[in-house]
């Protein structure tokens, strides 16, 4: 737990220094008044949460300081990070927990098969190693499929950081289809006794539409190895781009059926605010935070956890 909370504070600490601290400011305003709530509006946007959301959470915070009679800027700031902390619990669904908090006990010895999205340059071949290393640690057999076959260097980086781990990979030649790839991932995950499969996937710009219709085929060629697969999806998401992780995340929604979002990269220029609007507005969770380049640096994301940080 402490060293969970000490990335985190790692992670977060330039976006709460240059971000959520000038949103915490204006809590320090003696009135609350029309100033507060122009300032409080403009502050919130300019940390990557959506115009929409910003709207739906400061009329959150207007019906709580009304129907609490609050006048004091620390009660009011209280009452704001509940609410948000709220927006990104109504979204979290029990019964679809990352593997490690949910494992899926498959009596017939069938592995827990993971599909990982996301555009190139988001950090999705270290998060893939970072999972894999996290599920090592705890025991349980893991196997990767290099399923991203479009772009040269990917299977030699995922191979690389899979070595680092000490799990196998299964991989073709560089240009291979990736639902071969993907589908022989899986029979492999079976015969060894694996006890999950994690499958990277293509990153092409999300604008691509080809590139969604390879996610849809893998999902398709994955199903005749095991019908219930893929059992989780997690679209990688780069926390700097802001807004461009929103229509990410919207166009792969559409093609890969996202249960859960990763966010990396909070260690360095990231606003934070993206978490909010993706839980608001898609109705996504967030799952783990990328906090650096080391593999033990992913967190399992915490709602109450993670705006406590940000507002420090």
């Amino acid at each position: 737990m402490f060293e969970r909370l000490r990335q985190l504070d790692f992670g977060l600490r330039r976006t709460r220094d240059l971000v959520f601290s000038r949103v915490a400011a204006v809590f320090e305003r003696r009135q609350i008044d029309q100033q507060f709530w122009d300032e409080l509006e403009e502050t919130l946007i300019s940390a990557d949460i959506s115009v929409s959301t910003d709207e739906e959470l400061l009329e959150r915070l207007r019906e709580r300081i009304r129907e609490e009679r609050m006048t004091d800027g620390a009660a009011a700031r209280q009452a704001l990070m509940e609410e948000m902390t709220a927006v990104l619990h109504e979204v979290e669904k029990e019964d679809e927990r990352p593997f490690e908090r949910n494992p899926r006990a498959f009596p017939d010895g069938r592995p827990f098969v993971l599909l990982v999205v996301g555009v190139n340059g988001t950090g999705k071949t270290t998060t893939i190693a970072k999972l894999a290393f996290r599920w090592r640690q705890q025991g349980k057999r893991v196997i990767i499929g290099a399923a991203d076959t479009f772009r040269a260097a990917a299977v030699e980086q995922l191979k690389v950081w899979a070595e680092r781990v000490g799990v196998p990979v299964v991989a073709h030649q560089s240009g291979a289809d990736p639902g071969a790839v993907a589908f022989d991932a899986v029979t492999a995950g079976r015969s060894r006794g694996a006890d999950v499969v994690i499958i990277d996937t293509a990153g092409r710009l999300h604008a691509k539409t080809p590139l969604m219709e390879e996610l849809r085929k893998i999902r398709r060629v994955i199903a005749k190895v095991d019908p219930t697969a893929p059992h989780q999806v997690l679209l990688v998401i780069d926390a700097t781009t802001g807004q461009n992780g929103l229509l990410q995340t919207e166009a792969f929604a559409q093609a890969a059926d996202i249960d859960g979002i990763v966010l990396t990269k909070l260690d360095g220029t990231a606003k934070g605010g993206i978490a909010f609007t993706i839980a608001n507005e898609l109705g996504l969770p967030i799952r783990y935070l990328g906090t650096g380049e080391r593999l033990e640096d992913l967190v399992d994301f915490d709602p109450a956890e993670y705006v406590r940080q940000l507002f420090g």
